[in-house]
């Protein structure tokens, strides 16, 4: 089955937006969608409204509670109406392996978001669009990321990890539930996690150590959750160098000096931002290949996403 990812219907080019036009982002319409499903969806013109339509806002009630009304007349609330039918799209949403909103919108932005007085005066960008915040409350471990943040590299492969491996374990859960699996996985990923996060990468480790004191289900969902929290942490050019030398430490008595001297130089020159990760990485590749070993060639961490999204490069 192909990874399926939500997307707010104009970012994926649909013209539902309150012009009638849309936000379409080609790294989404052209590089993501030769690799997952979308499933697009618009909360504004799901709960009713037209399109063109008039303008909606987050603001603030009397009693400092966020409410979705007319940008023209506050008197016109959306609020339930849009809760509402959030609360039915939702339970559709479980199998998603990720989720693409429209930055800045008062129903899908997922951060700063603008929130004005109950006199419709601007507070600042404090809010979060209802149904994105629906989204993240019933799916906390979802990835979820805007449009707009995309455009930035890291953020983009950052986002692209956390929906493969989301996927991936989606996967494990529907062929049936095991510890016995669950280390399986975690063994595959132990290096990725490392790079995004030493110390969820421990306490990731006494979770698995400790899965007979928790339920099935409780257990399955606390490590989904706790690895899309360590991964949405940023990968430091420092915590990759510090994997990509535990990784040489395993030819240790494999290599030549000079071979090993090569890697040392290029990992080094990498966490001093003077190359790529993809540099050191090859090389690594190169003599995994050349002297196979079947742990690390189980890594995850040497290809998370597919190669050609380039997200790497």
């Amino acid at each position: 089955m192909r990874i399926q990812v939500g997307i707010s219907a104009c970012v994926l080019g649909q013209k539902v937006r309150f012009n009638g036009g849309h936000k379409a982002l080609p790294f989404a319409t052209d590089q993501l969608s030769r690799f997952v499903d979308f499933v697009p969806y618009c909360p504004e013109v799901a709960m009713g409204m037209g399109t063109p339509r008039e303008t909606i806002r987050l603001q603030l009630d009397t009693h400092q509670q966020i409410r979705l009304v007319s940008s023209t007349n506050a008197a016109i609330d959306h609020t339930e109406a849009m809760r509402s039918s959030a609360a039915k799209a939702l339970p559709a949403m479980a199998a998603l392996s990720g989720y693409i909103v429209c930055a800045k919108s008062p129903s899908c932005g997922m951060e700063r978001v603008k929130v004005t007085d109950s006199h419709g005066f601007p507070v600042g960008k404090l809010g979060v669009g209802l149904f994105t915040q629906q989204l993240m409350q019933q799916y906390p471990w979802l990835p979820v990321e805007e449009d707009g943040r995309l455009h930035d590299a890291n953020l983009r492969e950052n986002f692209v990890t956390r929906v493969w491996a989301c996927h991936q374990y989606q996967q494990l859960l529907q062929s049936g539930f095991s510890v016995g699996k669950l280390v399986a996985f975690h063994s595959r990923y132990k290096f990725l996690v490392m790079a995004h996060s030493p110390v969820a990468y421990r306490e990731l480790g006494r979770l698995v150590a400790q899965a007979k004191l928790f339920s099935p289900d409780e257990l399955a969902l606390r490590y989904l959750t706790d690895l899309m929290q360590a991964l949405k942490q940023t990968a430091s050019r420092k915590q990759q160098a510090n994997v990509l030398q535990h990784l040489l430490g395993f030819f240790k008595h494999r290599l030549a000096a000079s071979a090993k001297q090569e890697l040392l130089h290029l990992i080094e020159h990498y966490r001093l931002g003077h190359l790529p990760l993809l540099a050191p990485l090859t090389l690594l590749k190169h003599h995994l290949n050349q002297q196979p070993h079947a742990y690390l060639q189980a890594q995850v961490y040497f290809q998370p996403f597919p190669d050609e999204l380039g997200l790497r490069a």
